[in-house]
């Protein structure tokens, strides 16, 4: 099963705590009876799968690489790109892998209406064979709109054993999960029966209780970091990194590790999805 590298490279989780992710994922990967392959762009070519020396190379500096860059960092020769949810679920359809995990997904930006800012995840999501399982979306973006989306492109929304759709640092947005699943072999069939055998699916899963954020603390600093985006003009991709930025700081640092509880949780799950499917 595929694991993204933005999460793991400086663009993602600060050293040392990127390769503690690392390590922590992969092994709840091989813990689940899946093999992790980490995905990226190396010296010009599309990785799915890396050996423990080239796992060095991605924990340090890199080129961010959606889907729409993966061809430009082939073209160019990037010496390490770092793949976002889109590109590592485009990357993992190539090669005819169905589960790939992350911490969270992008979605609809709020104000998106005005300024047509949606995440290019939302379309790979939609657009390859791919269950791609995640602690849900950040909460500074439009989740309503953001299911509706998915809604719209025909991918399903599962909740792992969960009724609410997760905000990544907290359990539940308020919003209901379309579908509550209770076991990989639950979702596996799910998969194979889906009438649009191009389309992937969204399973969502919650962040450990132990390790969520206060939701009410969290709100306000969304809010104001939100204004703060607005009043300095940062906008589109640059919203995300700051905005977590200002969360790390506000929880002084509490967010680090529910990062890493959420991810590792997501690998453990997604690597139950692919032993799954394997076994269908």
């Amino acid at each position: 099963m595929a694991l993204e590298s933005t999460i793991f490279s400086h663009l993602g989780l600060p050293s040392p705590h990127n390769r503690e992710a690392l390590d922590r994922c992969t092994a709840a990967v091989r813990a689940g009876g899946a093999v992790p392959a980490v995905t990226a762009v190396l010296d010009g070519e599309v990785r799915l799968g890396l050996s423990d020396d080239e796992h060095e190379r991605i924990l340090g500096p890199a080129r961010k690489a959606a889907e729409r860059d993966v061809a430009v960092a082939v073209g160019q020769r990037w010496e390490v790109g770092a793949t976002t949810v889109s590109a590592s679920v485009a990357i993992a359809a190539a090669a005819g892998v169905g589960v790939f995990a992350t911490g969270g997904i992008g979605g609809v930006h709020r104000g998106s209406e005005l300024t047509g800012d949606i995440s290019a995840d939302l379309d790979a999501i939609a657009s390859h064979p791919v269950i791609t399982v995640s602690a849900g979306a950040k909460a500074f973006l439009d989740l309503p709109r953001t299911l509706e989306f998915l809604e719209t492109a025909g991918a399903p929304v599962l909740g792992w054993q969960h009724d609410w759709f997760p905000a990544f640092y907290t359990r539940s947005s308020g919003l209901p999960v379309p579908h509550r699943v209770e076991s990989a072999d639950e979702v596996a069939r799910i998969f194979a029966a889906r009438s649009r055998r191009a389309s992937g699916m969204l399973l969502t899963v919650p962040v450990p209780a132990d390790a969520e954020l206060d939701a009410t603390n969290l709100d306000a600093v969304l809010a104001d970091a939100l204004a703060e985006c607005e009043r300095s003009g940062i906008a589109g991709a640059a919203v995300t990194p700051f905005v977590l930025g200002r969360i790390g700081a506000a929880t002084q640092g509490r967010s680090v590790p529910a990062n890493l509880a959420l991810a590792e949780q997501n690998a453990a799950v997604a690597a139950l999805v692919a032993a799954a499917i394997a076994g269908t």
